[in-house]
């Protein structure tokens, strides 16, 4: 046997116990599955509806942690800086894929630095008023923004939101112009709404059609394509003049770059799993959350698109990085 062959064969063999060692995904280590968003929040939810799914159907020991700031940096980077063995996933939102668009930190690509794992759930944006403001209707709150600029402005919940990103559209589309204020979530933001220090605020319907049960918020629109049967007298954006305004937030699970496919293909299933189950579509529909059931192609293929997206808007407003 020649040299090169026995040299071949004896690295072989001392390799060998190392990839053994390493066993089947997932085995004898929790599994991080780290949410850049508060508790409470559908990120939250959804992150801890992945950990629970993990723990029940692979066996694992899985743990949510909320790592908050940054408008979603500071937990996304604890992901990117990961190993890319399995035992740390990302729950996150549209504001991964969107994030370096909007923010000068964020100096990764989400296409190219991390791995798609699945597409969870999605809900449509729905515009609110404070209860405070006489204003019913979208056109209302255009006409009177037009005539009062300086009493009128609009929160964003978070920076690169889909919020965010819908009330810059609202503003090219009316000219309205508002005042944007930012704000560290969607609860300050409704809180300052409810005691009417702000007036108005683009959100996903999940946090902001419950908050209108006392009538301290009035939702006007939702950006959606047809109106929700859980609010069925909220007429669409194009019913209230804006046609083809459709605006909403998604949510997701990545993992370091280098996560093995197989890992990846396994929590996709999972995942599709999950959103079909009638129990979970039940209860995500209950909270005007859509399950979604795609391919790790066809979330690659949406992000894709949605990125492409945001780019144009922003890039129609000269918009910088903050």
């Amino acid at each position: 046997m020649r040299r090169r062959e026995l040299t071949a064969m004896a690295l072989g063999l001392l390799a060998a116990p190392a990839v053994q060692a390493q066993g089947p995904w997932p085995q004898g280590r929790p599994i991080r599955v780290i949410c850049p968003w508060p508790p409470g929040a559908a990120n939250d939810t959804l992150a801890r509806l992945l950990a629970q799914r993990l723990q029940e159907k692979l066996g694992a020991t899985a743990v949510v942690e909320n790592r908050t700031g940054g408008a979603g940096l500071i937990g996304t980077n604890a992901v990117l800086q990961a190993a890319p063995d399995g035992y740390t996933l990302l729950g996150s939102a549209f504001n991964t894929a969107v994030m370096p668009l909007v923010l000068r930190g964020a100096t990764f690509d989400p296409q190219r630095d991390l791995e798609v794992m699945a597409r969870t759930a999605q809900a449509p944006l729905v515009m609110v008023i404070s209860g405070q403001r006489p204003q019913r209707t979208v056109a209302e709150v255009v006409a009177a923004a037009k005539a009062n600029p300086r009493d009128w402005g609009i929160a964003i919940s978070s920076l690169g939101s889909a919020g965010h990103l819908a009330t810059i559209e609202f503003n090219r589309r009316t000219g309205a112009n508002l005042d944007m204020v930012t704000y560290r979530g969607t609860q300050p933001a409704l809180t300052d709404l409810m005691g009417g220090n702000i007036q108005l605020l683009i959100d996903p319907s999940f946090a902001l059609l419950p908050a209108t049960a006392d009538g301290r918020v009035r939702a006007l629109a939702i950006a959606a394509p047809r109106r929700s049967s859980l609010a069925p007298d909220l007429p669409t954006m194009a019913e209230a003049g804006l046609p083809g305004y459709e605006f909403q937030s998604w949510y997701g699970v990545w993992a370091p770059k280098g996560t093995p496919s197989e890992i990846c293909e396994r929590v996709n299933g999972l995942m599709q799993e999950t959103m079909r189950d009638p129990a979970i579509v039940q209860r995500l529909t209950a909270q005007v959350l859509e399950p979604v059931t795609e391919s790790i192609a066809e979330t690659r293929r949406f992000i894709a698109a949605e990125i492409t997206r945001a780019s144009e808007l922003l890039r129609s407003v000269n918009y910088q990085p903050e």
